[in-house]
């Protein structure tokens, strides 16, 4: 199982401040060292936390694999197809969200992912979609042409304990139903040091995306035994 770490809260506590620091490209030198073997960020098109000079930096020194989760809009995929990551993540984006609130409708925008996807495909960088563990989306997003899809864990770990197992059922049924569809099947979302084994466990995916849970450990004992203990976990 891969671990790829979200970096964006570093920059979030940067511009909390509008300082010059914490500087995300030191998160994901000091995450990879720790054996992460991934680095996300989200490029939102407020720049709420990171921004283009970030993103151009990491491609720089990102050993592993850089994902850009971004929107599918026109401006994105020319910034995409400039800095030519190793990953796009097409999510859905709300100007007011805290976060990524759900999975992208692809059904709903099939014919705007599917432009999306054929210009990042051309352009030679693998195309992943976040969506919720649906069936109908999973199907949607194979048609628009994506190499992968990110299965949304959010429901999962916001559940009751008694909840739990029947969303941890339905992700389960998703993964099966990509790999069936010859997707490479990853996951993220809301996943904690305290509830991320489950997920970590179920066959079919191979890489989990976590983010607040490893920044917010980082802040009291550091990045690299944060990303170490995550690793370990996953193992």
């Amino acid at each position: 199982m891969r671990l790829a770490v979200n970096i964006d809260h570093i920059a979030t506590i940067r511009e909390a401040r509008k300082a010059r620091e914490p500087e995300p490209v030191a998160a994901a030198i000091l995450a990879e060292l720790a054996g992460a073997q991934g680095i996300t960020v989200h490029l939102r098109g407020d720049r709420r936390h990171i921004n283009e000079r970030d993103v151009e930096l990491l491609r720089q020194v990102v050993a592993t694999k850089l994902n850009i989760e971004m929107a599918a809009t026109a401006e994105m995929a020319a910034i995409a197809a400039r800095l030519h990551p190793d990953q796009v993540t097409l999510v859905p984006e709300r100007p007011h969200e805290l976060t990524t609130e759900g999975g992208l409708d692809v059904a709903a925008n099939l014919e705007a992912v599917r432009v999306m996807t054929r210009e990042l495909k051309a352009a030679g960088i693998k195309v992943s979609i976040f969506i919720d563990p649906s069936i109908e989306q999973i199907q949607a997003s194979a048609v628009a042409g994506a190499h992968a899809i990110e299965i949304n864990t959010g429901q999962y770990a916001e559940a009751r304990l008694p909840d739990r197992p029947a969303r941890l059922a339905a992700i389960a049924r998703a993964a099966g139903a990509a790999g069936e569809r010859t997707l490479e099947v990853l996951a993220g979302h809301g996943l904690t040091y305290f509830n991320v084994r489950p997920i970590a466990a179920i066959g079919g995916i191979v890489e989990l995306n976590i983010g607040h849970s490893i920044v917010a450990r980082a802040s009291l004992v550091g990045m690299e035994r944060a990303v170490r203990e995550m690793v370990a976990l996953l193992q």
